[in-house]
């Protein structure tokens, strides 16, 4: 069956390979390059925007056991994305435009694959679709979707970290270790003593900041500025992004405060300052980031950008296969959904593909377990908490708790994550 999907980025992508390998026909609208958004550079499928990192790959945290699942369910995100891995340590990043090519070459495999260039802004109960246009949906269609469902839509600040040249970077300032030793040291570790972190903290709360109007205001925790981090307490970055704890220099020195880059490409060439989304002026981000002793003669091949973004708010609009209730063949997923982050964007563009295949062929229907953190991140976006709708990471809050279980944290945590990865080995034996 001939099936539509609105966007290519991450959720989409996932959704189209997991129909098209199983024998559907993938129609995908994407509007780049036709018409672009504030954050996007590239015409290219799966452009990441914000961060090159996919995040921690230990199954003993909730990123890593997201990654784990959706690896048990054959994700073409995940296969990518380790296909285009530079070194990070003990997480998964990725070239950005490898990973781009790789997603492409990917789905152009697939004969009923067809890529549209077109801005879709009319739904039409023509063909079974799934909407996952992202946080930057255009306009338009943002306001057909709240003709179709009645919903407004929801929004919040998203912003992008700073890029600086390798070359650029003072190395008599800096040094390469990963937080507790842990996976091969690719962070590369700029640190502060106490009268440098005080300076820069100042001049970052007192920095111009670009103008934003009311409704541009509310930020998401998962991606604050760094200056909104800042000016929430002296040491909140400290407890944050520069948290100094289990980093140490090669004199076994621990410093008061520590700004990581992470390599933007495998030649490393490029760093990306880990956490360092900012809505600073260009101008006061070259000034205030050179502070850092490590960057005071940094060059900064991409400043910090800010944008928009948008998600429908779906508790009791979507079900926990993403579909909108009322209707069993228009679905939506990634960020717009309301998931947020680039993993769970492609767990519910997953999800909403495995779930609209056995609809249209006539199929029980089978929403993931509840014990794993992609059934319980689907039920958070069917249910949400009772309290104002956010946007919602993987996180082990999600899950049910383990009836008796131990005291020990650790312990407790394995058991969670056993339990997950039983449940969704067996899923997998049925779906796939």
């Amino acid at each position: 069956m001939k099936i539509r999907i609105v966007g290519g980025g991450l959720a989409g992508c996932e959704a189209a390979y997991q129909l098209l390998k199983r024998g559907h026909s993938v129609e995908m609208i994407e509007m780049r390059p036709l018409k672009s958004t504030p954050a996007h550079h590239t015409a290219g499928l799966c452009e990441l925007v914000c961060s090159n990192s996919l995040k921690s790959t230990g199954v003993d945290c909730a990123s890593g056991l997201l990654k784990a699942e959706l690896g048990l369910l054959d994700s073409l995100i995940i296969k990518c994305a380790k296909k285009s891995a530079v070194p990070s340590g003990a997480a998964l990043a990725v070239n950005r435009e490898s990973f781009s090519a790789e997603v492409e070459n990917a789905l152009l495999q697939f004969e009923g694959f067809v890529r549209v260039t077109a801005e879709y802004t009319q739904i039409s109960n023509d063909l079974p679709t799934i909407i996952a246009t992202g946080p930057l949906t255009s306009p338009a269609l943002m306001a057909e979707l709240t003709r179709v469902t009645g919903r407004d839509a929801l929004n919040f600040y998203d912003a992008a970290a700073p890029i600086v040249s390798a070359d650029s970077i003072d190395y008599d300032y800096a040094f390469f270790a990963s937080r507790y030793g842990k996976g091969d040291p690719d962070y590369l570790n700029c640190p502060m003593n106490q009268r440098e972190y005080n300076d820069f903290y100042h001049q970052l709360i007192s920095a111009k900041r670009a103008d934003l109007r009311d409704y541009e205001k509310k930020v998401f925790s998962g991606c604050m500025p760094i200056e909104v981090m800042a000016s929430r307490g002296y040491d909140t970055m400290r407890y944050g992004p520069l948290r100094p704890v289990g980093i140490y220099d090669t004199d076994n020195l621990r410093h008061y405060a520590v700004v990581q880059l992470r390599k933007e490409n495998v030649s490393g060439t490029m760093f990306n300052m880990v956490g360092f989304q900012t809505n600073l002026t260009f101008k006061e981000q070259k000034r205030v980031f050179s502070i850092i002793p490590a960057l005071k003669n940094a060059e900064f091949l991409r400043y910090g950008v800010m944008h928009m973004n948008s998600y429908v708010n779906s508790p009791g609009l979507l079900d926990d296969c993403f579909r909108i209730i009322g209707n069993n063949t228009l679905y939506l997923a990634g960020q717009l959904s309301g998931v947020e982050g680039y993993v769970e964007s492609a767990a519910s563009g997953l999800i909403a593909a495995i779930c609209l295949d056995r609809e249209v062929r006539g199929l029980e229907r089978r929403p993931l377990p509840l014990d794993t953190i992609m059934g319980s991140l689907a039920a958070y976006i069917a249910v949400g908490n009772g309290f104002d709708f956010q946007p919602m990471n993987a996180n082990f809050g999600l899950l049910p708790p383990i009836e008796d279980a131990p005291r020990d944290k650790k312990l407790k945590k394995d058991l969670v994550c056993r339990r997950a990865i039983d449940a969704m080995t067996t899923y997998a034996k049925v779906i796939l």
